[in-house]
């Protein structure tokens, strides 16, 4: 198989699905303000992390709940949009069952 066919296409935080896992790719550092760029570094947020979103706001404005780690935190959607996240790739044993 080829490796590119098994790349996930980077894409930013505030468009992953929910309960999709994916890695932090990148971090538009420069994107965010001083103070939010201190707390995503404070909240252990760089790249190669795991990260999943759990809850998004039904209105499309609001923030956006993830897990990295073992912590649930939530994030504005302008700084989930400064995330590229690479999703991982679901296997279909390791899918739950319906």
């Amino acid at each position: 198989m080829n490796a590119t066919a098994t790349r996930a296409i980077p894409l930013s935080l505030e468009k992953l699905p929910r309960r999709q896992q994916a890695t932090v790719a990148a971090i538009d550092w420069q994107g965010l303000s001083v103070p939010e760029a201190r707390r995503l570094r404070e909240l252990g947020f760089d790249e190669g992390v795991d990260v999943e979103v759990l809850h998004k706001s039904v209105f499309g404005s609001g923030p956006i709940a993830c897990r990295i780690g073992r912590m649930t935190i939530a994030l504005r959607r302008t700084v989930a949009a400064a995330i590229q996240v690479s999703p991982v790739p679901v296997s279909p044993a390791s899918r739950p069952l319906a």
